[in-house]
């Protein structure tokens, strides 16, 4: 019974993870079998841990099937879903590229040396393009082209803690004013150095995120279950 719980999970994460792996926006290079077996390895943890969770509330003198139930599922739904879950696409990576693109169509934007210009102000952290939006004068329009960036390439706008001391202290307010006007909620985030702007989610994506939840909320509390059943 309990092998039989735990390839009904692992079925339905492969069919996930088939699905995942057909996602048109995904161009990126496949993320390998060592990524693929870590991520499967997560998972086995997950179902692993809630029927621990089962067997505790069933038997707390069942140390043995205690522990076997937080070793085993890692390791067995590691080898099965890790090949699958290696051909998942990285995102595309944020290397010269991207922000290459963007200096090239912020670069109308440059303000002379000593001052805001595209080459100095726009880098990446591997993630996001990141742009400094101080010692900038001409603050709308550049927001106004790098948002038309944001519709491909996530960029998050360096825009201090608006102090006092600071001879820029309403920068933040000012490009926080810009992007909630005219960028949906959902595309972004804020913190107080900085706000970041990411592309609209497809809707294969968003399908996507869906169906992993239908089925996750579906099969847990099944597998909850049964595990129940035979532990009781």
């Amino acid at each position: 019974m309990r092998g039989g719980i735990i390839l009904l999970f692992i079925k339905a994460l492969m069919i996930s993870a088939n699905s995942l792996n057909h996602m048109g926006e995904l161009e990126g290079e496949p993320v390998g079998l060592s990524l693929g077996m870590q991520a499967g390895a997560f998972l086995g943890l997950y179902l692993g841990f809630s029927l621990a969770v089962v067997s505790v509330l069933t038997d707390p003198s069942e140390l043995q099937r205690l522990v076997s139930l937080l070793c085993l599922p890692p390791v067995f739904v590691s080898i099965i879903l890790g090949p699958f879950l290696a051909r998942r696409r990285r995102p595309v990576a944020l290397a010269d590229e991207p922000v290459k693109v963007a200096r090239e169509a912020l670069q109308i934007h440059n303000e002379g040396q000593g001052k805001w210009r595209a080459l100095s102000h726009i880098n990446s952290d591997g993630r996001t393009i990141r742009i400094d939006m101080h010692n900038l004068t001409n603050i709308e329009n550049v927001l106004r082209d790098a948002l038309v960036i944001a519709e491909s390439y996530p960029i998050r706008f360096i825009v201090g803690q608006g102090k006092t001391s600071s001879n820029q202290q309403n920068l933040r307010n000012i490009v926080l004013a810009y992007i909630e006007e005219n960028v949906n909620i959902t595309r972004r985030n804020r913190s107080a150095k900085s706000i970041e702007v990411i592309p609209q989610p497809s809707v294969d994506h968003i399908n996507y995120q869906r169906k992993t939840n239908k089925i996750l909320i579906i099969l847990l509390p099944i597998i909850s279950f049964f595990a129940w059943l035979e532990m009781r």
